[in-house]
């Protein structure tokens, strides 16, 4: 195991940018803690983040701010029917030059930036969002036979309306795993919102400010594959995610009777990576069972697939996971001589 003190960042450090960060973003979203530290927890573990919750809740406006916070070039992809592929990952143009000899040239799309909001991601068609997934999962874009990688940190934001409304497609359960973390945006409190509109109706509007640079983001992403997770505590991410499983006798009731299918072995790599970034939020060099049992609900809620008696009985993944976090207790540790 890399040890951290070979990294060039330290976990101090580390937790003392990502609270400027943090403060940088507070200039411009009120509330919502719980939504900026998942998506940093994204951002430290190189994963993407599929933010639900329905319009005017802020969440192009925290990208926007993040990217600026950290630095990072942005963009924004606005997802509609019509929507294609190339219009997301770029194509190749006719280029004439000066004597008159034209070559095709390489137009990027808005996929090649730091940090890309995919908004409203669920109304494009399923051959549009499907143009996603190698840009997610690889880091790289294809086309016309020629793979370029895209830069890095990189992560895509995608924001969906609640399925329930109209005009929108579920999005491919392949696609759905490639999502690191699913978080769900709740209605801002009466005293947040009266703070949203004092901001936002009188005057100039608070803007973020850099408090990171690209190198400091790079070495903070090594640095939390680096934080090290004790045995007892890896073995239980894997009893967790096998809890997911239906077809155990030993998974939780509602297991087996609302999943069709558990989380899959990407679902336990992001809890496990989740917890060493959380750790390293908190400024901590290891992780503990509290940042595992925490990242459970956002990590595993869109990796469980459920059937019809879910719906009818009214059980929600998160009401699911929350059974296997109760099914699973968390580890103690016995110290020999006690």
């Amino acid at each position: 195991m890399t040890l951290l003190g070979t990294s060039p960042i330290t976990p101090e450090e580390a937790a003392s940018t990502l609270a400027a960060i943090r403060a940088e973003v507070g200039k411009v979203i009120v509330g919502q803690q719980d939504l900026i530290r998942s998506v940093l927890i994204c951002l430290l573990a190189e994963g993407h983040a599929l933010v639900e919750g329905v319009p005017g809740l802020g969440k192009t406006e925290l990208l926007k701010a993040l990217g600026t916070a950290c630095g990072l070039p942005t963009s924004r992809i606005q997802f509609t029917p019509d929507l294609m592929p190339a219009d997301i990952v770029g194509t190749q143009m006719i280029d004439e030059s000066a004597d008159g000899r034209r070559t095709f040239q390489f137009r990027p799309g808005p996929l090649f930036a730091g940090f890309v909001l995919a908004d409203e991601i669920n109304r494009a068609t399923p051959k549009t969002q499907s143009a996603l997934l190698e840009a997610m999962a690889e880091r790289t874009v294809t086309v016309a036979g020629a793979t370029r990688p895209l830069p890095r940190p990189f992560l895509v934001m995608a924001t969906q309306n609640p399925i329930e409304m109209d005009g929108t497609y579920p999005l491919p359960e392949a696609q759905l795993d490639r999502f690191f973390m699913k978080v769900v945006v709740p209605y801002p409190s009466a005293p947040e919102l009266l703070t949203i509109l004092t901001r936002t109706t009188y005057g100039e509007r608070p803007t973020a400010q850099a408090a990171a640079t690209s190198d400091q983001l790079q070495a903070m992403v090594a640095l939390t594959q680096q934080v090290p997770i004790a045995d007892h505590l890896a073995q239980h991410i894997v009893d967790l995610v096998m809890a997911t499983q239906p077809t155990l006798d030993s998974s939780p009731p509602s297991i087996r009777r609302y999943v069709r299918v558990g989380s899959s072995p990407r679902g336990a790599q992001a809890l496990i990576l989740a917890a060493k970034a959380a750790a390293l939020l908190d400024g901590r060099p290891n992780v503990s069972a509290n940042d595992i049992r925490s990242a459970a609900v956002p990590v595993l809620r869109h990796r469980l697939v459920t059937g019809y008696d879910a719906v009818a009985d009214g059980m929600s993944t998160d009401d699911i996971v929350r059974d296997v976090l109760e099914a699973v207790p968390a580890p103690t540790v016995t110290i020999r001589g006690a």
